[in-house]
């Protein structure tokens, strides 16, 4: 099974859900050969419930995933926590409702969620725990303790970022993960179809619930795939963005 493990459905924070645009978001995936995608919207996105309300009322849920047009769409989000940093969260669509719920007082930039906190909520309840783009300016985690970072399952070798820094990245976030005795699992944070199939996780097996890819993933029974194109995909796809935010008059 090939999964890309970080992917949004909308072009940014601020659009509404569009089903026609979430729906050339999954024949772009399966036209670059991936079974799956971790459906990881940001937790904070406009109108995050629209979104699921939507997803529940087009298409069948099975395990822990939507077939999206025989796309395998896992529930997931990506949560900030306030020492900075994202989170991506892969489980159950109840158990993400829940946890969405429970962020709702968290929402704004000075009040996101303590990391610890969010650890401590997430714990026991069944989901995948990445941390997202560890070392990017913007957002690093590698500030945080690493008794906090070393409860996550692994971390995230990004697509914009091996964009924005070169092939070099992958082995810095490797060299991060290791010296925690974490893995790291391919995710291209796609907000545009342009994107998929930068990078990838071809697992051994094929997977229906969040456990099952959680276990496969920690057996270490994948490879990441970084493709050759990615520089071409991942620039492709950010012009394709603000020229679509610019017609839109999205900040």
């Amino acid at each position: 099974m090939k999964i890309d493990l970080h992917t949004h459905g909308k072009l940014s924070k601020k659009t509404e859900f569009s089903l026609d645009y979430f729906l050339s978001m999954a024949r772009e995936a399966k036209a670059n050969g991936l079974d799956a995608v971790a459906l990881t919207e940001h937790f904070n996105t406009h109108r995050f419930f629209d979104m699921v309300n939507q997803l529940n009322r087009h298409f069948d849920y099975v395990g822990d995933h939507y077939i999206v047009e025989g796309l395998k769409v896992f529930s997931g989000m990506e949560i900030d926590v306030l020492e900075t940093g994202h989170i991506l969260a892969i489980g159950n669509r109840r158990t993400i409702r829940e946890l969405r719920l429970q962020l709702e007082p968290y929402s704004h930039k000075e009040e996101f969620i303590p990391f610890e906190t969010l650890l401590d909520w997430t714990d026991n309840a069944g989901l995948l725990r990445i941390g997202a783009h560890p070392m990017r300016e913007s957002t690093p985690l590698i500030h945080h303790s690493p008794v906090l970072l070393q409860r996550l399952d692994g971390f995230d070798v990004n697509a914009k970022d091996l964009y924005a820094h070169g092939p070099e990245m992958a082995n810095r976030v490797r060299a991060f993960a290791s010296s925690l005795g974490l893995p790291v699992f391919a995710g291209s944070d796609s907000h545009q179809p342009l994107q998929f199939g930068s990078v990838l996780n071809q697992l051994k097996r094929d997977c229906e619930t969040a456990e099952q890819l959680r276990g496969e993933l920690l057996s270490g029974a994948y490879e990441i795939h970084i493709s050759p194109c990615l520089d071409v995909k991942v620039k492709a796809a950010q012009m394709m963005k603000e020229l679509l935010k610019q017609t839109m008059a999205i900040a």
